[in-house]
């Protein structure tokens, strides 16, 4: 439309400057036109954290944190997570659409087939300490695997990243259950391709002598919803890390790795640990109210409150909260729930946290199931990290497909030392350094 466009005065030169509005944006680099003498290098935005700034474009996952709303695809994530497997929403995130029958049948099986891990890899997982962290071993163990199939730097050959990327979706959850397996001193448990995917995984963790391992339907099922919760999120720091480095055309498994890293902060995926050591604090419902107190005076934190995008109630913990009563009822009821529940109850109806939008997001719920399925704390963001493999690769993907995406490379704000020389070094003198 004729009428989107943004003027911008400078009063230095008084010169007035129209910039294109599209999509409810302005490019960066239109500000560089706004110059005070042709030396100048122009205006540049000035963003810590991209709290404001779009890097790409993507029509991949979309967000409305106001209204609460997650969808892959345009597909709600209600509907998906009720209506749908973690290997459809797979399909659909790396694909664009809902698979048809036969198009899930191939791309189950060709999962499956790639389930296994090379010999020399599980030796490689063997040399890790037996109290190494599970997420340590997730990144070691995935960036190793660039120098297994080292046809996967040719990125942008569709053939080889399609495989690359089977590859991963299918090997994430046995790199994980076997770093789960060697913290415990247990033998790794190959695959079973008879079983879906949770079920699997399920198998993987937790199968000891008998002859074939039956998954609980309601436990593998709970998992399955999870996974597709977790599966992508848009422009997150992981998800950003997997753009950046990939935007090198640095091969998936390298690129993955750097994005798993990114996730094992705890500011990112450690946050439903976080959650369950703040229930532990809290002991009982009877000191709620005097930890609640506590959080409005500044002395805690309320953890699995509040987010980055959603000022709404985060949609995904409608869904966990549902899933979190079909668990329990197989697995025993959890004292930590009762807390949680009332937690949030009093939570949602103190105006101290209702004006600050701090309503309880994803991993206030999902670490309580984790622990309730017998997962400690240590593993949950390893399960964090097998379904979002499949968000990291579409986005992965999509970049190298999006013909203005170059390297990444942000500018600074430089604020050091204008030009100095050097001072021979008898004749310095002595500073703080900080």
């Amino acid at each position: 439309m004729a009428d989107d466009i943004l003027s911008i005065l400078d009063k230095r030169t008084g010169r007035t400057y129209e910039l294109p509005i599209q999509d409810g944006t302005i490019r960066a680099m239109d500000l560089r036109q706004i110059k005070t003498d042709p030396e100048d290098f122009g205006i540049m935005s000035y963003d810590p954290a991209f709290l404001n700034t779009a890097s790409c474009t993507s029509r991949i996952t979309f967000i409305d944190g106001d209204k609460g709303i997650l969808r892959y695809r345009g597909y709600p994530i209600e509907e998906l997570a009720e209506n749908c497997t973690f290997l459809e929403v797979a399909w659909l995130l790396l694909k664009g659409e809902l698979p048809t029958q036969p198009e899930l049948d191939n791309w189950i099986q060709r999962v499956k087939y790639h389930t296994m891990l090379h010999e020399t890899t599980k030796k490689f997982l063997e040399g890790f300490r037996y109290d190494a962290h599970p997420m340590g071993m997730l990144v070691s163990t995935v960036a190793a695997l660039s120098t297994v199939y080292p046809e996967a730097r040719n990125v942008l050959d569709p053939e080889i990243r399609e495989i690359e990327i089977i590859r991963l979706v299918a090997k994430m959850p046995t790199i994980a259950a076997y770093a789960y397996r060697h913290s415990l001193g247990y033998p790794y448990v190959y695959p079973d391709n008879d079983l879906g995917y949770a079920e699997n995984f399920m198998n993987m963790l937790w199968k000891m002598v008998e002859p074939k391992y039956v998954a609980n339907p309601v436990l593998a099922r709970a998992l399955d919803i999870l996974f597709i919760l977790h599966a992508d999120h848009e422009q997150n720091c992981s998800t950003n890390t997997m753009r950046c480095v990939g935007s090198a055309q640095t091969d998936p498994y390298l690129a993955t790795a750097a994005a798993a890293a990114a996730l094992a902060g705890p500011l990112h995926g450690g946050a439903n640990e976080a959650v369950l050591k703040m229930l532990d604090e809290i002991g009982s419902k009877d000191n709620i109210p005097a930890y609640i107190e506590s959080v409005k005076a500044g002395k805690r934190k309320l953890m699995g409150f509040g987010h980055r995008v959603y000022k709404n109630y985060d949609p995904r913990a409608r869904i966990i909260k549902w899933t979190a009563d079909r668990v329990f009822e197989v697995t025993g009821a959890n004292p930590k729930l009762e807390i949680a529940l009332e937690l949030e109850k009093i939570a949602l109806n103190d105006e101290y946290f209702v004006k600050r939008k701090l309503y309880p997001n994803v991993d206030f719920y999902s670490g309580i199931i984790y622990q309730a399925m017998g997962f400690k704390p240590a593993m949950f963001t390893v399960l964090f990290a097998i379904p979002r493999v499949v968000g990291w690769l579409a986005q992965w993907q999509e970049m190298l497909e999006d013909a203005e995406q170059k390297i990444a490379r942000p500018r600074q704000k430089y604020l050091g030392y204008g030009e100095r020389h050097v001072v021979p070094l008898e004749k310095r003198l002595a500073h703080a350094v900080s």
